[in-house]
């Protein structure tokens, strides 16, 4: 097949480039400035985003990942709470427009979102059927984003949102800074230490992005989490278990507050959300529980 993926440089997109590459595919990284990067097997890189674009230059794609976005790390001053935003549905509408290039369209826009979508909970359950949108911030960006993305759907393309939950890898995302509190001997309890964690281990993600592009039936949202969410005290056990680090050195939630101002509501706050779609499709989850996981990134 032949793939196109925006922010392939990203976490997420260099994962899914090499896992492309390697079962056979030919990727197009979409990036602002294709120049310097490093040469791969099947890997072609093409500039948009700009006046002097070379999206004409692509051949008939299958299908789009859609990845790109300024990152949510940082303090949100209004002004990053605006580029979140806006990079997001800029980038959006690019694809829609490469879309609308393509003769042939791509059978599939695989766009990424966030379990954000939900807002926060330490009660409810959320899955696909959760229809209504949360509150907050990152609930707003992310039905903003996939609103944007089932425009592609007017052009005969089938649309998958993604919705990402905490993502975990041994270097990249947040792991290593959640993980560094334990290897100083400094980590536990966050906040009230009962917030939901639905994470997922990277494999899986990829595993569910590539199932999400080959599965004719998976369309609109989908859940890119393990099917067994935990509380944060249960998550920082077993890390601390992993790491043979204690864990005891509680944090209270105005000092992550005072530190992070409103992106705080990321690692205070939570939601329990099950990726019931892709359990009703028979995807096999590599690392369905976060014991798994944990002891396959730091084994």
């Amino acid at each position: 097949m032949k793939i196109a993926v925006s922010g392939g440089s990203g976490f997420v997109g260099q994962a899914l480039t090499d896992h492309l590459t390697d079962n056979g595919h030919d990727v197009y990284i979409l990036t602002r400035n294709p120049d310097g990067k490093p040469e791969k097997e099947r890997v072609t890189y093409i500039k948009w985003l700009s006046d002097d674009h070379q999206l004409n230059e692509l051949p008939r794609l299958d299908a789009i990942v859609n990845l790109a976005g300024e990152s949510i790390n940082g303090r949100w001053t209004e002004e990053k709470k605006e580029e979140i935003l806006s990079s997001r549905i800029q980038a959006t509408r690019s694809i829609l427009n490469l879309i609308k290039l393509q003769e042939t369209k791509p059978e599939v826009l695989i766009n990424a979102s966030a379990v954000g979508y939900y807002g926060t909970s330490e009660t409810e359950k959320f899955d696909e059927w959760s229809e209504e949108p949360g509150g907050g911030f990152l609930a707003e960006v992310t039905k903003q984003w996939e609103r944007e993305a089932l425009n592609a759907k007017e052009n005969g393309v089938r649309v998958v949102c993604t919705r990402f939950g905490l993502i975990l890898d041994k270097d990249e995302g947040a792991l290593p800074r959640m993980a560094l509190p334990y290897k100083l001997y400094g980590g536990g309890p966050i906040g009230t230490g009962e917030q939901w964690y639905s994470w997922i281990h990277i494999r899986d993600v990829i595993g569910l992005i590539d199932f999400a592009i080959q599965n004719k039936q998976i369309e609109g949202a989908l859940n890119t989490t393990s099917p067994h969410p935990v509380q944060m005290n249960d998550f920082g056990r077993l890390l601390g278990r992993c790491l043979n680090r204690p864990h005891w050195f509680p944090l209270p939630g105005f000092v992550l507050r005072v530190t992070l101002g409103e992106m705080s509501s990321l690692i205070l706050e939570g939601q329990k959300v099950y990726p019931q779609k892709a359990l009703d499709h028979e995807y096999r989850f590599n690392y369905p529980t976060l014991s798994s996981a944990l002891t396959a990134i730091y084994e």
